[in-house]
């Protein structure tokens, strides 16, 4: 019984995480200059408004048009979230892809896998690659950034074409680090998103491996 309460006990704060985050996440779309919509983000090739697009996808796609893209797509997912995400951008306003994260915040949706900590996950580290790639100084709260850094593992790195091979992720705001080998250091939240898979601007990040985490100039 413990364990069940205690269960249910994480799964009200994880809910409420995302919530807080995609309501934030929100105002911070509305508060975006047109120009800023179509600047890139750390996801390579879409745009902050294909990213925007992306992230409520879960919410407004049923099952069948989910399955029925991925037929479109040939069963590739990278494929079907790719020409979605642009579709969706041009099909919708930017106010409206704003209101779909603020109307959704407690939409019961998650990943295929990695339940709730998965969405969260999913909401803050597309919102990193948004307010990142523009120069916006928001931080994600600790206790956000805690779950997730927690659920860092092997088979999470693969899936998001992270290698960390022989580098120490050492977070300079937190007591938390990663790995083994030369240290790389720098925010907690920059180096999540070395775990995701991302390359980050120039001077966000410290120690000798760091370079090969910087994003090439032609992808900024």
């Amino acid at each position: 019984m413990g364990n069940r309460t205690a269960s249910r006990g994480k799964s009200v704060e994880l809910r409420a995480a995302i919530a807080a985050e995609r309501r934030e996440l929100a105002d911070v779309f509305d508060s975006l200059r047109p120009e800023q919509w179509n600047e890139q983000s750390l996801c390579a090739r879409w745009r902050v408004r294909d990213v925007a697009a992306h992230m409520s996808m879960g919410f407004r796609l049923s099952l069948p048009a989910t399955l029925g893209e991925l037929v479109k797509a040939r069963g590739n997912l990278h494929r079907m979230t790719d020409r979605v995400a642009r579709r969706d951008a041009a099909a919708h306003s930017t106010t409206a892809l704003a209101a779909f994260l603020r109307d959704n915040a407690h939409h019961p949706w998650t990943p295929p896998v990695g339940g709730l900590a998965a969405a969260l996950g999913h909401d803050v580290v597309h919102g990193l690659d948004i307010t990142v790639a523009l120069g916006l100084d928001r931080r994600v709260p600790e206790d956000r950034l805690r779950v997730l850094l927690d659920e860092i593992r092997p088979s999470g790195l693969r899936f998001f074409g992270a290698d960390l091979d022989g580098v120490r992720l050492c977070a300079e705001d937190l007591d938390w680090s990663y790995g083994s080998g030369s240290p790389v250091f720098g925010a907690a939240q920059d180096l999540l998103l070395l775990a995701y898979g991302r390359r980050l601007p120039e001077g966000r990040l410290r120690g000798e491996p760091s370079d090969r985490f910087i994003r090439p100039a032609e992808e900024a």
